[in-house]
């Protein structure tokens, strides 16, 4: 499970997602998020799926390694289709004893998992698609306004490009230490819930020392290389908008507007 985790990820590829700018890529996956939460009806789900099947093709990631990152929800999805199914009120689709499945339950449970499965896929072409250094511009870029209050727009953009650049690293790290404590006799598979999880605090220790090393090294590079801060900065790569963003900011108004539309009349 630990290896099917794509967020963070980077999938180098030549598509036309890849090379939109990342400000771009960023302003699209948050609306394409709060788009999630705002029809109730078939057809925005309809609307959704189209839109999504469309981005996934056009940035050549195969479908099968986006899925794959779906595996470590399983355990989420699961939890939320039955909280839903069991605990929604309204009329009854199946009951035993106290125990019943209403309609409402039912179909919120099929929505909710959908809107869930659906997000996770969306975020994880962000960061597929995107170099942790274009996520770092790209944030810096578009929160710029707010170093007016003097908010440290640099350093944030920073912690969040380390944080994802640490995710598929610390993975890495955690399958090595799971693999060799396994190969020492260690269990991690049987017995039930508590037990795994007691069985888990061998494997945390170790995972964070490596983590504190490596936070500890890339500090001393940074320090090294005379890093301090955004103030005077310059860009190798300045960012530029080209005529592909704005057919892009284009497509997302027209699908922002359709998912309105949808919510509204139906």
């Amino acid at each position: 499970m630990i290896r099917d985790i794509t967020i963070g990820q980077y999938y180098p590829q030549d598509s036309v997602i890849h090379r939109l700018d990342p400000r771009t890529k960023l302003v699209g996956t948050l609306v394409y998020i709060i788009s999630l939460f705002l029809f109730h009806n078939f057809m925005g789900y309809i609307i959704v799926t189209l839109f999504l099947a469309g981005m996934i093709h056009a940035s050549k990631v195969p479908f099968r390694f986006m899925v794959k990152g779906l595996r470590a929800i399983i355990v989420l999805l699961m939890i939320t289709v039955l909280f839903n199914m069991f605990l929604t009120p309204g009329e009854p689709l199946v009951q035993v004893g106290f125990i019943q499945i209403t309609k409402e339950g039912a179909r919120i449970a099929v929505f909710m998992s959908i809107r869930l499965v659906y997000l996770i896929i969306g975020s994880s072409m962000m960061t597929l698609t995107t170099t942790p250094n274009q996520l770092t511009d790209g944030l810096e870029s578009l929160l710029a306004p707010l170093k007016r209050v003097k908010v440290p727009v640099h350093e944030i953009a920073m912690m969040m490009s380390i944080a994802l650049r640490f995710i598929p690293i610390l993975l890495e790290e955690t399958d090595k230490i799971m693999k060799a404590q396994i190969a020492r006799g260690a269990d991690f598979e049987s017995g039930n819930l508590i037990k795994k999880a007691k069985s888990l605090i061998p494997l945390l220790v170790p995972l964070f020392i490596s983590a504190f090393r490596r936070a500890n090294d890339l500090a001393m590079a940074m320090e090294a290389r005379c890093y301090s801060g955004g103030e005077g900065r310059t860009k190798m790569k300045p960012l530029l908008y080209q005529m592909n963003d704005y057919r892009a900011y284009a497509i997302v108004g027209v699908y922002l507007a359709a998912i309105i539309a949808m919510g509204i009349l139906l």
